[in-house]
């Protein structure tokens, strides 16, 4: 279990309440619920797995023995006597906070002042033994529902206007995807080298985004950032769909969520040019797109032989000359074969005596 005191040291070493506390506005009188306390009461709700609710951080916070309760201002004194936090305080607080992050318009993608909270956050639960350990990190995305319902299907707003529809896997056969209604999380988690130790998969960088846009696009400018925090990247495993090297805009076919079991290590290439005639190797790889099957399984059942259609012998139809003439009689061809036709057979109702 995290203590809240491990929680308090990774938001002091980020540096991020001070950053947070100074874009909020400034009131007549002291604010109860502090932004550094507000973000102890989030880490310990996540670290408890309860749902990400605004009621459960003032649960969180409220749970906690009394002396760590006085500590970060959860009970103050005032003049009637101690004060425990509300949940109207909570609410408020938290509304500055997230307007004070947010973009200037919902564009379903963090601001850029919310991506490097996140960024400072993540980077300081890294210990200092271990920020140096691997420069390999291993890159992926899931999908996470709204909190909201989707909007309603003659249109209208709802309480979540960045989430959107997006497709996901869901243990389903085939290419069938499910959809949901909420983001896409990419995450790069720190892993061994090639060869090296075995080291701890610690979270390095997240990003969120809305369904509408590409999760390999989003976590692009995430991952050419860390060398500005002193953070240069090695190799990155990553699966198939974070080897284009320049996708068109919008989603792409890429961004559905892969089975853990898919993940393998590209490399981004060049574009492709002009088509070489020289002969392939076995270790190229196949560009075509695969036939997609008839059947599910076409090996159970053999395939029926083709059906022998028997030779013409029937006359073809008249075929009138191309342009009408009472002088030209109309031509009968017949179907050359190459046996004779066999003789009518004869309509007897008497049977043929047995041979001896």
């Amino acid at each position: 279990m995290i203590t809240l005191a491990a929680l308090e040291g990774v938001i002091g070493a980020s540096g991020t309440a001070a950053r947070i506390g100074a874009m909020l506005p400034i009131g007549v009188r002291c604010r109860q619920l502090s932004a550094r306390t507000l973000l102890a009461g989030m880490c310990l709700t996540q670290a408890d797995g309860r749902p990400a609710h605004l009621t459960r951080v003032r649960q969180a916070l409220t749970s906690l023995p009394e002396d760590d309760q006085r500590r970060p201002g959860v009970i103050t004194d005032w003049k009637n006597g101690p004060h425990r936090l509300t949940c109207r305080q909570a609410e408020y607080t938290a509304g500055l906070v997230a307007g004070a992050l947010a973009g200037d318009e919902p564009s379903g993608q963090p601001s850029p002042a919310l991506q490097t909270v996140c960024g400072s956050l993540l980077e300081a639960s890294v210990p200092e033994e271990l920020k140096d350990a691997s420069r390999s990190l291993a890159v992926d995305w899931t999908d996470m529902e709204s909190f909201s319902r989707p909007p309603p299907g003659k249109g209208g707003p709802c309480a979540d206007p960045e989430a959107s529809w997006g497709h996901r896997k869901n243990n389903l056969l085939r290419s069938e995807d499910e959809l949901f209604f909420g983001y896409y999380l990419s995450a790069c988690v720190m892993m061994r080298e090639e060869n090296g130790p075995a080291i701890p998969e610690l979270a390095r960088r997240m990003t969120l985004s809305s369904c509408r846009h590409d999760p390999v696009r989003a976590l692009v400018p995430v991952l050419t950032a860390m060398p500005e925090d002193g953070i240069p990247p090695g190799g990155i495993l990553a699966d198939s769909g974070y080897a284009t090297p320049a996708p068109a805009p919008g989603p792409s076919r890429s961004a559905r969520p892969a089975p853990p079991s898919s993940r393998t290590s590209t490399r981004t290439t060049a574009a492709p040019g002009a088509p070489t005639t020289a002969p392939s190797s076995a270790t190229e790889t196949c560009t075509a797109p695969r036939r997609r099957a008839r059947c599910w399984n076409p090996g159970r059942w053999p395939a029926a032989p083709p059906a022998k259609t028997p030779p013409r012998t029937t006359p073809a139809p008249l075929s009138w000359p191309a342009t009408s003439s009472a002088a030209s009689p109309p031509t009968m061809p017949t179907a050359t074969t190459a046996s004779p036709a066999p003789p009518p057979r004869a309509r007897s109702g008497a049977r043929s005596a047995p041979r001896r």
